[in-house]
């Protein structure tokens, strides 16, 4: 059977920096190892416009679309109909993977996607709620788009539940594939670490959801019991003047130092000087900054929220009820233990990281969800909107309004740009498809060395 062509689409990949965007990435390139043709879809960053290639031929579209706040573009689908549809037809694409629920880009791809009968696959990389005016808006987006997808994929078990209740899908319809971490990256380096003192490390998005306010009670606490802990934190957001304060109203600029945006090298060596890494956040899919930290062979303590106590065994994990007092208190216990030198060991925690964490795993998982998706008959447009009409007695009839119109516009654009007006682009070498010509040519009789 002939691999697929395969298309990533979200609003967040590189160069902007996060858990999504390396996941996007390193899946890409284990994908394209096994054989895959892969492109990313993405809108522009600055001056990156148009296309660029990365490692081993990733090919990037970066679509000039105009974007809102936290670097997701204004939901429109017409904006991006004609451009996606080219992609498609110009990388000969057989499935749509789009990624995070909070990107209107990958929704709309998937939505166009299923307009043009193609297969389409969604990773939900995090975990919302139900109470408030936006969980409730983004869970209907996240549901109409869901009712057309054909396969849908959490990175935890706790995830899979979330989205399924938020999305109304069957639980046999999600996958759950774990987050991993490049191992080889991420390494324990004992010598970076300041012998005389505790180094806890904090590397996140400097936002609400990440817990930065609880961060920002438990530091000075933690400070004034113990003078030889110091933090390192890592990351940018609006929550970042709160620490500036802190640091100037306690005058704890020895103790703490703020690092800003970290480029993927910095993480490591970020990490590869503590002794402890903090994760106070209020909500977690996953957090793949655990086992990053875990790899480098740093005692991992966490808020006790979401998916995180899946993450690691209780031996390399402590968890923290998500209150000042006990974050405070499972500080204590584990700045006790490393002061007395009971702690685990860096190279077990990083080899345990090694055999369980690793994205050529995930990446073979990740294709069983396109072999199961590849057998699933073809929807009709039909049945599309007949699914999409079960989504609420206002949303069902609006959104198959809107896509009626999607509909005709794509008929159009077959009008006037026909198909066989598109030009094909070439496959970029893969490794698979050198070795298979290598191996070709040393079965062809004809050939000479």
């Amino acid at each position: 059977m002939d691999l697929p062509n395969l298309v990533m689409v979200s609003d967040f990949f590189y160069p902007n920096l996060g858990g999504i965007e390396s996941h996007i990435f390193a899946l890409s390139q284990c994908l394209i190892k096994l054989g895959h043709k892969v492109v990313v879809v993405t809108h522009s960053y600055g001056d990156r416009v148009g296309v660029r290639y990365m490692t081993n031929g990733l090919k990037v579209y970066y679509l000039p679309l105009q974007t809102m706040a936290d670097q997701v573009i204004l939901p429109t689908v017409y904006a991006s109909l004609s451009w996606f549809r080219q992609i498609f037809i110009r990388e000969r694409v057989g499935i749509v993977h789009g990624h995070s629920a909070f990107s209107s880009l990958a929704q709309e791809g998937i939505l166009i996607a299923k307009l043009m009968k193609l297969k389409a696959v969604f990773t939900d990389h995090s975990l919302n709620g139900f109470s408030d005016a936006s969980a409730t808006l983004t869970n209907k987006l996240l549901q109409i788009t869901l009712s057309g997808a054909d396969r849908c994929i959490c990175v935890s078990r706790t995830g899979r539940k979330n989205t399924s209740l938020r999305a109304k899908v069957p639980l046999e319809h999600i996958y759950a594939i774990p987050n991993a971490t490049d191992s080889t990256l991420f390494t324990p380096d004992l010598e970076k670490r300041d012998g005389e003192k505790i180094t806890i490390v904090a590397i996140s998005r400097l936002v609400y959801r990440k817990g930065i306010d609880l961060l920002v009670k438990v530091i000075p606490l933690v400070c004034a019991k113990y003078p030889t802990v110091q933090f390192l934190i890592g990351g940018d957001g609006p929550k970042r003047v709160l620490l500036e304060q802190l640091r100037e109203r306690q005058d704890l600029h020895e103790r703490i130092e703020l690092l800003g945006d970290l480029k993927p090298s910095q993480v490591r060596d970020t990490l590869q000087k503590g002794h402890i890494f903090l994760n106070t956040s209020l909500t977690e899919a996953f957090c793949i900054a655990i086992i990053e930290a875990a790899s480098c062979g740093l005692q991992v303590v966490s808020t006790n929220v979401g998916a995180i106590p899946e993450v690691l065994p209780q031996d390399k994990l402590r968890l923290a009820e998500p209150t000042v007092n006990g974050i405070c208190s499972t500080l204590d216990d584990v700045i006790k233990a490393h002061l007395k030198g009971d702690v685990p060991d860096p190279y077990e925690c990083h080899e345990y990281i090694k055999k369980t964490y690793n994205w050529s795993n995930i990446a073979e998982r990740t294709v069983v969800v396109y072999d199961d998706v590849h057998k699933i008959p073809e929807t009709s447009t039909a049945d599309l909107f007949s699914k999409y009409l079960k989504c609420g007695s206002i949303a069902g009839p609006f959104f198959v309004i809107l896509f009626a119109i999607f509909n005709l516009i794509l008929l159009f654009y077959e009008w006037y740009i026909p198909r066989e007006q598109i030009d094909i682009a070439p496959d970029y070498p893969s490794e698979r498809s050198e070795e298979s010509a290598s191996q070709e040519r040393s079965n062809d009789p004809t050939s000479r060395e």
